[in-house]
């Protein structure tokens, strides 16, 4: 990967980059309201269970194969992922939450990049035509700079770890030193997910994470919240 790409993959999967990641706690404050996580073994647990059950197998795989699909410019491959993204996500809160993400994400990649893939998918997600999901997305933009399938993978991955370690620093009493512990703790389970993600196709799209669901369905109903999911 030549120095401009490497730049550009870290300025996509950065905390700073807007998505609107930090909106969202993605079923994390529900589970702290009813005292189930209250330590860093318990957002550890967490975060374990949402990368092997979601993140991995199912967005990941879909950050790879968008990716592929833009490097061969077929948009409607790109289209067709993102209708199953869309079916893989149950929970209204979640699903919410990675379309918002994406319609960010499809907005500054916009203006960024002149890309055909990225300016037409932006225009369908625009007006309705497709969901936009943050890990199509992602994957667009990955295929449209030239990134490695692992790294992209790998960086959207961590990205999603970092946004939801940041939600339980702000939930808990957790202390940075302690979430940066949390992160190294889950690098090689990332590196696992995103080989793997690097060697399935479409049709081996997968998740299963009813309790976190549950915990989003239920985070939508509390009096008080700080977090949109």
């Amino acid at each position: 990967m030549n120095p401009e790409a490497t730049i550009a993959l870290l300025q996509f999967a950065d905390g700073l980059f807007p998505a609107g990641a930090y909106a969202h706690s993605f079923g994390l404050e529900a589970y702290v309201a009813r005292g189930i996580v209250s330590a860093a073994g318990d957002v550890e647990q967490l975060l374990q269970a949402f990368l092997q059950g979601s993140a991995g197998p199912s967005d990941a795989v879909a950050v790879v194969s968008a990716l592929r699909a833009t490097s061969l410019n077929d948009l409607d491959r790109c289209l067709e992922l993102d209708s199953t993204i869309d079916a893989m996500k149950p929970a209204l809160e979640l699903r919410n939450a990675s379309r918002q993400m994406g319609r960010q994400t499809a907005r500054i990649a916009g203006a960024l990049l002149e890309h055909r893939i990225i300016r037409e998918f932006a225009r369908l997600a625009s007006a309705d035509s497709t969901p936009c999901h943050h890990s199509v997305v992602f994957g667009i933009a990955g295929g449209a700079q030239g990134w490695p399938s692992f790294e992209t993978a790998a960086a959207y991955l961590y990205s999603s770890t970092t946004a939801i370690v940041g939600a339980a620093l702000r939930l808990i009493p957790l202390g940075q030193l302690k979430g940066q512990r949390i992160i190294k703790n889950l690098t090689p389970l990332i590196c696992t997910l995103a080989t793997e993600a690097t060697v399935k196709g479409v049709d081996e799209i997968a998740g299963f994470v009813p309790a976190l669901e549950i915990a989003s369905m239920r985070h939508a109903a509390m009096d008080a919240r700080l977090f949109r999911s």
